[in-house]
């Protein structure tokens, strides 16, 4: 089955074609970073343009890339939540219009169950499995059954963790997108412990700032304490020790929040017996928290772990396509839905 996937949920205008649910032949995403650059945030209003601008052109390289014609698609898969209203509305009005045209079926996705169907493309992992997954907008974990039976066991009651990154980076005075800025400037910090000796390594560590981990019931997060506590310190240092110590305050921010996601994973583990490990989620490409999931849930500690290349973790189309593979029996012509934000 060929899957036509279209995601416009917030700030990349994607397209892909998806083979089985599994087997990537053409995906491609405009990305609109530069368009707010300017703004050190996502303009609702400015991404929409942007989609319109944008969403047929990515359709039509999709097919040149994958040489296909429309007549050979066999399902349309769209984004209809969560997001901002106005980017989902260009990627919905698009797939109703082809469906329409072409008489073709069309099924709605989840945006979050695209991340989690991340984990299917160029693979054969298939569920049970617990997910971590961690974006912008959420912070969640999810027993999965089986490709479209899902349970959240956990989520963040108060910020996200990728929100919790822009706020941080923010205070860092870094460029937009916050979470990759930060990671690079924590990244400095790490490789300067790797390349000293021992003893120099030490001292690297022990000049590094700690922050609390928050203490919440079950399986649940919180990261505005947190973010919080960075403001604090920000507030409580002078300007010359908080410019010379950047790298250091984001190190110790970013390693607090791979503690804390470890910590609820190893508790959801435990209580559900369960040991195939899922990332999913923009955030997922961050490399402190991609290191430390290989090292906890290796294999040399009984568990399996899944982690999407760095290009599916961000949103594109393809994870959206394989997603409405796996739930192609909601399929239908019926055109009466539309988009959701939360």
């Amino acid at each position: 089955m060929l899957v036509l996937g279209i995601e416009t949920s917030c700030d990349e205008t994607a397209a892909a074609i998806v083979k089985d649910g599994r087997e990537i032949l053409a995906s491609k995403v405009y990305s609109q970073i530069k368009t707010h650059q300017e703004w050190g945030g996502v303009v609702p209003e400015l991404a929409s343009r942007e989609h319109l601008l944008y969403i047929n052109e990515v359709i039509e390289q999709c097919f040149e890339l994958a040489q296909l014609n429309f007549s050979q698609i066999d399902l349309i898969a769209v984004t209809n939540g969560p997001g901002l209203l106005g980017s989902l509305l260009v990627g919905i009005n698009t797939a109703k219009t082809l469906s329409w045209i072409y008489n073709k079926d069309l099924v709605t996705v989840n945006h979050l169950h695209g991340h989690i169907c991340a984990n299917y493309l160029e693979s054969d992992f298939q569920p049970p499995f617990l997910c971590l997954l961690v974006s912008g907008g959420h912070t969640q974990i999810i027993k999965v059954d089986d490709y479209s039976d899902y349970q959240i066991l956990g989520t963040s009651i108060d910020d996200a963790c990728g929100e919790a990154f822009d706020k941080v980076a923010k205070l860092l005075d870094l460029d937009y997108p916050g979470g990759p800025s930060l990671d690079k400037l924590a990244q400095s910090v790490a490789d300067a412990k790797v390349s000293h000796r021992n003893i120099e390594a030490k001292a690297i560590i022990n000049g590094c700032y700690k922050f609390p981990v928050a203490q919440v019931a079950n399986y649940d997060f919180s990261f505005s304490g947190l973010k919080t506590a960075v403001l604090r310190l920000k507030q409580r240092i002078s300007a010359e020790l908080w410019n010379l110590d950047k790298a250091k305050i984001a190190y110790a921010f970013q390693e607090t929040v791979a503690k804390t996601l470890i910590q609820k994973m190893k508790k959801a583990c435990a209580d559900t017996g369960i040991k195939k490990i899922v990332l999913a989620g923009g955030v997922a490409a961050n490399s402190k928290i991609r290191t430390e999931f290989s090292n906890e849930f290796s294999e040399l500690n009984g568990f399996s772990i899944s982690k999407p290349k760095l290009e599916y973790c961000t949103d594109n189309a393809a994870m959206i396509a394989s997603a409405g593979f796996f739930e192609q029996k909601k399929a239908s012509r019926d055109l009466n839905f539309t988009a959701f934000s939360r």
